[in-house]
């Protein structure tokens, strides 16, 4: 029998494990199924996916604890999981949710912000120390945040620090001399041109860091790299580690039915690309690696008649097309001449263009107009 066979015979018999003579078997087949989804992850469709979320969902709420961590364990490290369950378990006890919290990419940005604000310390300190904190979220933490997490965001190398954050970080760090020690510590705060910048009062603290030891040199502070105030996130460039990330998590968003236009603004809001990108591909159903050749390619065109024929409104589509990951930034001329074309382009008949373009598996060298024939 296969995983899948066996998944779903599974499922079929979960509501005949109620009562207290069932509890052994509904941990065990709840660890089963998990461990059976694990090793058929990355060949199950959409129906198969939404199958086996259904089930552990259902069993998350009749097993107990030490079950619920177990397949915790056994989700967090996958690439693609069922996403409805992660955030389950995500908001269940610290000791069913940390490896979540810690290590799954299904989670997306707005789902750790509502754990950090919702859930318990242990919880936001968990989410600080995650591979990759992207700056909404740390923020979250040091808004909400207590010592234990506020201290492991700072400590924490790949944990993306806004400039509001770092001010708010900065008159915390007068009373505390452990989060001023490890503020000094991080190498891409530009502690020259915040100095700056910010308030009197904080001021004077930054003077404390500067003078206790480990002597603060202004050369060295020169040629520091100001990554939290100047790169341009996601301004140009693919990456792939990123876009595996993001694409799990809009996979998730869209098996949740949360993959809206208000996703697709706060995407663009926040410049989160890859995401945007990722999004492109699930709701047009176009398998990722052709979304990535366009973007390679700067092929204005195809995003173009793409997003056209999946009805975006202008706005919108004036607002995702600069934050898409493309090789090179567009120039303000690209974007002018997506933008008119894009108004001129009936969704009807982009529809036919897309669908004629998905009919020949999108091999369009011949059938559709180069980039530059948008101003036309």
């Amino acid at each position: 029998m296969s995983g899948f066979e066996e998944g779903h015979r599974a499922v079929a018999n979960i509501r005949r494990l109620n009562g207290e003579n069932g509890k052994s078997e509904r941990d065990k087949l709840f660890r089963n199924m998990a461990r059976l989804f694990s090793y058929v992850s990355d060949r199950c469709d959409d129906q198969q996916l939404a199958q086996y979320d259904e089930a552990l969902c259902l069993l998350a709420e009749l097993v107990e604890l030490e079950a619920r961590a177990h397949v915790a364990r056994v989700l967090a490290p996958l690439k693609r999981a069922p996403s409805t369950v992660v955030l389950k378990l995500a908001n269940d006890d610290i000791e069913v949710a940390r490896p979540l919290l810690e290590f799954s990419n299904v989670l997306s940005d707005d789902d750790l912000i509502d754990i950090i604000q919702n859930q318990s310390e242990a919880h936001r300190a968990a989410i600080a120390g995650r591979a990759a904190v992207a700056e909404r979220v740390g923020a979250a933490i040091v808004e909400h945040g207590e010592t234990e997490s506020v201290l492991q965001l700072v400590r924490n190398a790949k944990a993306e620090l806004g400039r509001a954050t770092i001010e708010k970080l900065v008159a915390l760090a007068a009373d505390h001399a452990d989060l001023a020690e490890d503020l000094r510590n991080r190498s891409d705060i530009d502690w020259k041109s915040l100095r700056g910048e910010i308030e009197s009062a904080a001021d004077k603290v930054l003077e404390t860091l500067a003078e206790s030891e480990g002597h603060f040199d202004p050369v060295t502070a020169d040629k520091i790299n100001a990554v939290v105030y100047k790169r341009m996130r996601n301004r140009a460039g693919f990456n792939s580690q990123e876009w595996k990330q993001a694409y799990n998590q809009v996979r998730a968003l869209s098996e949740r039915r949360q993959l809206d236009d208000r996703a697709l603004a706060r995407f663009a809001r926040f410049g989160y690309g890859h995401h945007v990108a990722a999004s492109i591909s699930v709701l047009l159903r176009v398998q990722p690696e052709i979304v990535v050749k366009w973007l390679a390619s700067q092929d204005y065109a195809a995003i173009t008649v793409a997003l056209r024929s999946a009805g975006f409104t202008a706005e919108l589509f004036t607002a995702l097309t600069p934050t898409l990951p493309w090789r090179d930034l567009p120039t303000p001329e690209h974007e002018a001449m997506m933008a008119s074309r894009f108004k001129v382009l009936d969704e009807a008949e982009a529809r036919n263009i897309f669908e004629l373009w998905r009919t020949h598996g999108f091999r369009r060298r011949n059938a559709a107009p180069e980039p530059q024939a948008l101003s036309a």
